[in-house]
């Protein structure tokens, strides 16, 4: 893998407003990971087409996606913003990839499962193949490292399997273009093209559950609003939905293993490490022992300070559509650039005929 050029990508759909779950999960962590790598950063416009073929306002969601990037502090200079349908290479490698993966994986996806439901046979084509575009997203920058949340761990894995199946497929050509990278698999040793992707998983919030129900992820489809914090609150909006979330009755343990079986505690915890960035432990040493009336407020502090100038700034940005639609269009012109190098080579490595 050292062979390969380290490399971070990673992707946001464009549906409905982000909220803190979104931001500790995935932005936070793409800010984060400017400082150390090179990063491309995705709205993923069309894998939204799989959730909802008819947009209202598909362009306006992508353009708010971006302005979320920005105003937490992604720099579209230094790194690569852009939105997926402006670079026509996904879409070709995800075609390849179509034919590299197999039916059978794809019927084990979990996402597939739960989000065809039991008519499955209604569910759409892109559906099924969404993880096939999502490793092209991936794998056309030969992206060396993606942050994900748990809920996409499954999907990377195949990412992994799909680039693992066409290096040894064509291990061959790929030595003879001299365009690989010796790769142990296993027992074998293949000419890799592309990289076994890692995923980045981690922190005290790598999953954000609801504000009313400690069983259920944070999501933008929950008809409560009380459920979520948008990245778009204003400190009252926040300071009330942190007031209002479900909890116990019971005191704040000391220690992380009194969290167990308390959903809406141990949410509230995470949610707390990781807006302070410090772990669940340090904050059960701060505050175990006192009872919500203490820690809620304490909380709805910490969370208006950290998210109230990124909506503040987000609306700003927001308002400057031009700005954003220039981010976009200059990184979709860098991101084509890497995506047709690799595509060149790609379709050299299978033989289609070109030039």
């Amino acid at each position: 893998m050292s062979a390969f050029k380290p490399l971070v990508f990673s992707g946001v759909q464009p549906t409905g407003n982000l909220h803190l779950g979104n931001y500790l999960g995935a932005i936070k962590k793409f800010v984060a990971l400017q400082d150390t790598s090179d990063c491309i950063y995705c709205v993923v416009d069309l894998h939204s087409l799989t959730a909802q073929l008819v947009h209202h306002d598909l362009a306006d969601q992508t353009r708010s996606i971006t302005a979320a990037f920005l105003a937490s502090g992604i720099d579209p200079k230094k790194h690569i913003v852009f939105n997926q349908s402006r670079v026509m290479q996904h879409a070709e490698l995800a075609w390849i990839f179509n034919c590299v993966a197999r039916i059978g994986w794809m019927n084990k996806m979990t996402q597939f499962k739960d989000k065809a439901g039991k008519d499955r046979e209604n569910a759409s084509l892109g559906l099924l193949a969404y993880p096939s575009l999502m490793a092209a997203d991936i794998l056309l920058y030969r992206a060396t490292h993606v942050p994900v949340g748990e809920d996409q761990k499954q999907h990377l894995e195949l990412t992994r399997d799909i680039a693992q199946k066409f290096n040894n497929d064509f291990s061959d050509r790929i030595a003879g273009l001299g365009v690989g990278v010796e790769m142990r698999i296993g027992e074998e040793t293949v000419n890799g093209y592309f990289p076994l992707t890692e995923p980045v998983i981690g922190g005290p919030a790598a999953r954000i559950m609801s504000l009313r129900d400690g069983s259920k992820k944070m999501s933008k489809s929950d008809p409560s609003d009380l459920s979520r914090i948008n990245l778009t609150d204003d400190a009252d909006a926040i300071s009330k939905k942190i007031r209002k979330a479900k909890t116990d009755p019971e005191a704040l343990p000391s220690e992380v293993d009194g969290l167990e079986s308390r959903p809406e505690a141990e949410n509230l915890v995470g949610i707390y490490a990781g807006l302070a960035e410090m772990s669940k432990a340090d904050v059960l040493k701060e505050f175990g022992g006192q009872q919500f009336s203490v820690f809620k407020p304490a909380l709805a502090d910490l969370a208006v300070e950290r998210l109230a100038p990124i909506a503040t700034e987000m609306r700003r940005i927001q308002g400057d559509r031009a700005y954003v639609d220039a981010v976009l269009r200059d990184g979709g012109e860098r991101a084509g650039v890497l995506a047709e190098t690799t595509m060149k080579t790609v379709r050299d490595i299978i033989g289609l005929l070109q030039g």
